[in-house]
């Protein structure tokens, strides 16, 4: 039975870094992005949940999520977010324990690339949680440059986030990405060779 790995990290920590090394290694992954993606496409039952608690406009004449609308109505409502988190929540976990138990039986080891691990306590489903880290100022800097956002944005975006030090806190295994591109590569690389000799 395959080893379950949650990667977890804040927006612009490097989370797609890490996850990457594991890819290139072969090891499968399970994307919460994409499973989020997947489950609300035509004709899934996720789909059909947000038009009859958000109506017609939420959809596009293709059928398809409208993602813009649907946002522009979240972002501004948290009442309406967390309703949204609500119906999304069941599809969501059922793909991903789903795609998890998967290639449990395939690989000897699964990365399960969850953004929201703590928050949705999907932790329950790891045999263990890597965090990977960035101070916060550095986070900051990061995701001004990524997203072309100013300081105020850039803050407000970390801050809906539970605080990486606190995830750190929580973490089994933590991921530094305070410094340059190789030497969290090499971090994971040390990971998988005290854990998984291939």
């Amino acid at each position: 039975m395959g080893f379950i790995l949650g990667i977890t990290g804040g927006i612009a920590s490097g989370k797609s870094t890490v996850v990457n090394v594991f890819k290139e290694k072969g090891f499968p992954i399970v994307d919460g992005d994409i499973v989020a993606r997947q489950i609300v496409e035509p004709g899934k039952p996720a789909l059909a949940a947000i038009k009859a608690a958000f109506g017609l406009e939420v959809i596009l004449p293709t059928g398809e999520l409208n993602r813009k609308k649907l946002g522009e109505i979240v972002f501004q409502d948290s009442d309406k977010r967390q309703q949204l988190d609500r119906i999304l929540n069941p599809y969501l976990r059922q793909q991903i324990k789903a795609e998890m138990a998967f290639w449990k039986n395939k690989s000897p080891l699964v990365i399960a690339d969850i953004p929201l691990m703590y928050e949705g306590h999907y932790d329950h489903y790891m045999d263990e949680v890597a965090v990977v880290y960035v101070d916060f100022l550095q986070q900051k800097k990061r995701l001004m440059a990524r997203d072309n956002i100013d300081e105020k944005t850039a803050e407000a975006k970390i801050n809906s986030q539970i605080p990486l030090a606190k995830k750190r806190a929580l973490a089994d295994t933590v991921f530094d990405n305070n410094g340059s591109k190789e030497e969290t590569v090499q971090q994971v690389l040390n990971w998988l060779e005290n854990h998984f000799e291939k």
